[in-house]
C-alpha cells in the first residue's frame, strides 16, 4: 500500500447517542489523516434496522461538528464514493455477495430461526461454548437452492469459511495476530431483510472507498480475522489495522458506564465541558508524546501524533476527576468575551452576554464546568431565600454594621467599600472571616459565591440594603 494517499474513516451507527469513546477514536483517525495530508471519511453505518434510532444520524453529525471536527467526504458534502449511507448501498452489497457465491466463497442458507435455536442448544449440551453454524445448507445441491429461491423461501447469505487455514494480519499496535479458521463461524453476510451485516458491509465499503488505515477499538480484534477472510476471498489488498485501547472506568476493569457519570459525547457538552478540554484529555487516553507536555491544541496534537505512540494495552482509565480539573483549567484561560459566549446558555434567565463579560473575571476560577454557573450567580437576578440557621452567632451585629457602612458609601467604589468594611471590622473587634461569611449569606443565600464585595458593587446599593433589611427582619 506504499505510495497511496492515506485515507482513514469513522463509521458511526445511528443506534443511539454517540459515545465519548467514539470521539476519542475519531480524534485519532482524524489527526492521523491530517498529519499525513490524507483524507478523513465519515460514513453512516445504518444497516441495523432493528436498533435504528430516528434522528440519531443528525445528532451524531451535530455532536461531531460541535467537537470541532470536519470530514473530507461523507454526509452533507458528498464525495467520489457516494452514497455514504450504507442503507443506500444495498445493490452494491448484493452484487458483491453474489460474486462470493459464484466463487464458492459464500452460500444461501434457508434455515429457520427455530432450527438454528435448536442447533445451538444441542451444541451447548455437548459442551460447545462458542456455537457455530453446522453448514446444513452447504450440503444443498444447486437445484435445491434454485427451487428454494423460486419458492421464495426466506434466506440469508453466509460466508464459507475455509477449513484448517491460519488467518493472520499485522496490527500496527499489537503486532502479528493469527487464529485458526476452524474457530470462525460461517458468518451471515446478507440478512433475510436484504440488508448486509456489519462485517460484510464494512469490508466492501472500506475497499471501495480506498480506506488505507483502519483504526478502531481493540474489542474489534476478534472480528478482524473474519474481515481478513473476506478481503482474501475477493482478492483485495488488506488495509493497515491499528486496534487502540478501549476506555474503562477509573479503578474498574470494565468499559465506561452511566453508573459513574456521562458516557455520551453530547452529555459532556451539555454538562458544561469545553470541547477543547475534553479533546485534550482524550488525546492521552491511549497515547502519549515524548515530552511532559499536557496541554495540547488540536493543531499541536496533529503535529505530534503517531500510531506508533499508541499504548499496547487493553484498557485505559477514564479519570473523571482529571477531566474535571482540565476543564476548569480551560475555563480559566478563556478571555472574558469567549467565556460570555460559551457560558450564555448555562446562565440564569435574565443574564445577558454583556453582564457575563462584566463578571467573568470573578467566576471563571470558581468553575469546573459551565453548568455550575447558574447556581453560582443566580443571586444576581433572583433574591435569595436565607436560612438563618447557617448564619453565625453574631450575624445581627455583623449585618447591622455592614448596612451602616454601605448606607454611607457615596463613591460606590470597590476600593472604598473594602477599606471601610475592614475599618468597621477592626473597630468592632469582629472576626473577619465570620463577618464576611454572614454578609455573603445574607446577600446571596450561599456560602460559596464570587467575591462578595465585588458582588455588592455589581448589585447596587439599593438592592444590597433591601436584602440586608430582609434578613434583619427575620424573626428569631
Amino acid at each position: 500500500m506504499a505510495g497511496k494517499k492515506v485515507r482513514t474513516r469513522m463509521a458511526p451507527s445511528p443506534t443511539g447517542e454517540y459515545h465519548i469513546g467514539h470521539i476519542r477514536t475519531l480524534l485519532y483517525n482524524w489527526a492521523f489523516a491530517k498529519k499525513i495530508k490524507g483524507d478523513f471519511i465519515l460514513r453512516i453505518e445504518d444497516t441495523d434496522r432493528e436498533r435504528y434510532v430516528e434522528g440519531a444520524t443528525e445528532r451524531i453529525l451535530e455532536v461531531i461538528k460541535s467537537y470541532g471536527f470536519d470530514w473530507d467526504e461523507g454526509p452533507e458534502i458528498g464525495g467520489p464514493y457516494e452514497p455514504y449511507f450504507q442503507s443506500k448501498r444495498l445493490e452494491i452489497y448484493q452484487k458483491y455477495s453474489q460474486e462470493l457465491i459464484d466463487k464458492g466463497a459464500a452460500y444461501h442458507c434457508f434455515c429457520s430461526e427455530d432450527r438454528l435455536a435448536k442447533m445451538r442448544e444441542e451444541q451447548k449440551t455437548r459442551g460447545i461454548v462458542s456455537t457455530k453454524y453446522d453448514r446444513f445448507c452447504l450440503k444443498l445441491t444447486k437445484d435445491e437452492v434454485v427451487k428454494n429461491l423460486e419458492n421464495k423461501l426466506p434466506y440469508v447469505i453466509r460466508m464459507k469459511v475455509p477449513d484448517n487455514k491460519v488467518v493472520s494480519f499485522n496490527d500496527i499496535i499489537s503486532d502479528k495476530i493469527s487464529v485458526s479458521s476452524n474457530e470462525i463461524d460461517d458468518q451471515v453476510l446478507i440478512k433475510s431483510d436484504g440488508f448486509p451485516t456489519y462485517h460484510f458491509a464494512v469490508v466492501v465499503d472500506d475497499h471501495l472507498m480506498k480506506i488505507t488505515h483502519i483504526m478502531r477499538g481493540n474489542d474489534w480484534i476478534p472480528s478482524t480475522p473474519k474481515h481478513v477472510l473476506l478481503y482474501q476471498s475477493f482478492g483485495w489488498e488488506l488495509p493497515y489495522f491499528a486496534h487502540i485501547p478501549n476506555l474503562k472506568e477509573m479503578g474498574a476493569e470494565k468499559k465506561l458506564s452511566k453508573r459513574y457519570g456521562a458516557v455520551g459525547a453530547k452529555e459532556f457538552l451539555d454538562e458544561g465541558y469545553l470541547p477543547a478540554a475534553v479533546l485534550n484529555y482524550l488525546m492521552f487516553l491511549g497515547w502519549s508524546p515524548d515530552t511532559e507536555k499536557e496541554i495540547y491544541t488540536l493543531e499541536e496534537f496533529v503535529k505530534d501524533f503517531s500510531i506508533e505512540k499508541i499504548h499496547k494495552t487493553d484498557l485505559v482509565s477514564f479519570d473523571r476527576k482529571k477531566l474535571l480539573w482540565m476543564n476548569g483549567q480551560y475555563i480559566q484561560k478563556l478571555t472574558d468575551e469567549n467565556f460570555a459566549e460559551v457560558s450564555l446558555k448555562f446562565a440564569p434567565e435574565g443574564i445577558d452576554k454583556k453582564f457575563l463579560i462584566k463578571i467573568a473575571s470573578l467566576v471563571k476560577s470558581r468553575l469546573k464546568t459551565l453548568s455550575e454557573l447558574k447556581d453560582l450567580i443566580e443571586f444576581f437576578v433572583k433574591k435569595p431565600k436565607v436560612d438563618k440557621k447557617i448564619l453565625g452567632e453574631s450575624w445581627e451585629k455583623h449585618l447591622r454594621s455592614a448596612k451602616s457602612i454601605i448606607e454611607k458609601e457615596d463613591s460606590w467604589s470597590l476600593e472604598d467599600l473594602n477599606d471601610n468594611l475592614m475599618k468597621e471590622i477592626e473597630e468592632k473587634g469582629f472576626k473577619t472571616g465570620k463577618f464576611f461569611m454572614d454578609l455573603r449569606i445574607a446577600i446571596t443565600g450561599k456560602k460559596e459565591t464570587p467575591p462578595i464585595n465585588d458582588s455588592i458593587i455589581i448589585l447596587g446599593k439599593d438592592e444590597v440594603i433591601e436584602r440586608l433589611n430582609s434578613v434583619l427582619s427575620i424573626k428569631p
